[in-house]
């Protein structure tokens, strides 16, 4: 990655660390404003690194939780919905 991206991806993260203690996910969305006032590349790697952050945490949610089920021989639970089946075609 280049300097760009690994300080994006380091921001998001801390920024993501940070979202129980500040209570808001608009923090996200702040942070990517004052970013974007100087570098909209640097919005935009950094909005990526979130995304993808954020996007693992939940999946990775979801894996643990059908581990367990199928630990305990309980029936598989439906995926979360994405955002894509909020979109009407």
């Amino acid at each position: 990655m280049s300097i760009m991206e690994d300080l994006a991806d380091a921001l998001a993260k801390d920024t993501i660390d940070a979202l129980d203690i500040v209570g808001t996910d608009e923090l996200i969305q702040d942070v990517a404003r004052v970013i974007g006032a100087s570098s909209v590349t640097t919005q935009e790697a950094f909005l990526t690194s979130a995304r993808v952050r954020l996007s693992e945490k939940r999946a990775r949610v979801y894996l643990e939780k059908r581990i367990e089920e199928a630990k305990k021989g309980l029936a598989a639970s439906v995926p979360p919905p994405s955002a894509e089946d909020d979109i009407e075609y």
